[in-house]
């Protein structure tokens, strides 16, 4: 099924959890052996291909490990096969000691489109790569060389396409603190525009009061541009031993077809929170990030990191 012909509804589930999460972890002793996080997902030839970060033990406590993208393979949305080699590895000077970021992939035509960032140490940025078999991929470079310069390091991240073009432009929502929107005709070359779309609540209780950025690929939906987001707050006192530390969750966010920048409906609570073991202790605590979305014979299947150390599974049965 093809995510783009779907018929969605706001907001997109219930998603329930699958019971014997995670579904992957950290393995052996190099590439891939520190942990595993933040995975995207396509439907491919009958199958889900999960392409996701991996960190080795390089570095740990100055960038935490550099980070490759790896694949892995499903037929049933559940169990994977992993490649034994990265896809993709930090080859440019501003992809070192850092690595690739978490990837988010959209299919456009018969190439596939990834975003992901790149991190030098200091300064992230996104960056796309382009493939039509996801397992060989041409790098584009960087998206925004120029986004917030005059500040005191580069940063931009999480870029998430939409598959079909508003008015004859495709459209990218990206960013880390607010969200923005950027345009493009080829799909290879951005326009960021300089103000926000949606910014974090106001409201220092809301579950998305301290930062917002992108999840998987946006919707198109006969109402809207459904978009799935993740979000953090700031943890109570009364919630210690974390406190001040932040809390990862996700919300939905529905935007309009017409202005593609104007926000129609915002939840106003999580749809998807941090609650086991492995999404409240890990890398780094209280973190459900999801970035994964993809279906197989009529069944939504969302991937997500877990605490930063792991992968988990979100299952939504129409």
């Amino acid at each position: 099924m093809n995510l783009s012909t779907t018929q969605w509804t706001f907001p997109l589930g219930p998603f329930e959890k699958y019971q014997y999460n995670p579904i992957l972890g950290p393995q052996g002793d190099t590439w891939e052996s520190k942990d595993l996080f933040n995975p995207t997902a396509v439907e491919k030839d009958g199958k889900i291909f999960l392409l996701y970060r991996a960190e080795d033990h390089t570095g740990a406590g100055a960038w935490n490990g550099t980070s490759r993208i790896g694949l892995a393979i499903s037929e049933d949305g559940i169990h994977f096969e992993r490649h034994p080699e990265p896809v993709l590895v930090p080859t440019e000077p501003y992809e070192h000691p850092g690595g690739c970021e978490d990837p988010r992939v959209t299919r456009i035509g018969d190439t596939y489109y990834l975003t992901y960032s790149a991190f030098d140490g200091r300064s992230a940025r996104l960056c796309l790569a382009t493939s039509k078999d996801l397992y060989t991929w041409e790098k584009k470079g960087i998206l925004f060389p120029e986004w917030m310069e005059g500040s005191d390091k580069v940063w931009s991240k999480s870029g998430a396409i939409l598959p079909e073009p508003i008015h004859g432009r495709y459209i990218m929502y990206f960013g880390d603190t607010s969200i923005w929107i950027a345009y493009s005709e080829d799909l290879i070359h951005w326009t960021p525009i300089k103000e926000p779309v949606f910014a974090p609540s106001v409201d220092p209780k809301a579950f998305d009061s301290a930062l917002i950025e992108p999840g998987p690929q946006p919707l198109l939906t006969e109402k809207g541009i459904l978009l799935i987001y993740n979000a953090a707050r700031k943890i109570a006192e009364s919630e210690d031993p974390s406190f001040g530390k932040l809390r990862y969750s996700a919300g939905q966010v529905l935007l309009s077809k017409e202005d593609p920048s104007k926000v129609l409906k915002r939840t106003k609570t999580p749809f998807f929170v941090p609650g086991t073991h492995d999404e409240i202790l890990g890398q780094v605590d209280n973190v459900v990030f999801v970035e994964g979305l993809a279906t197989y014979k009529g069944v939504y299947y969302l991937y997500y990191g877990m605490a930063d150390s792991k992968i988990g599974v979100a299952i939504y049965r129409p």
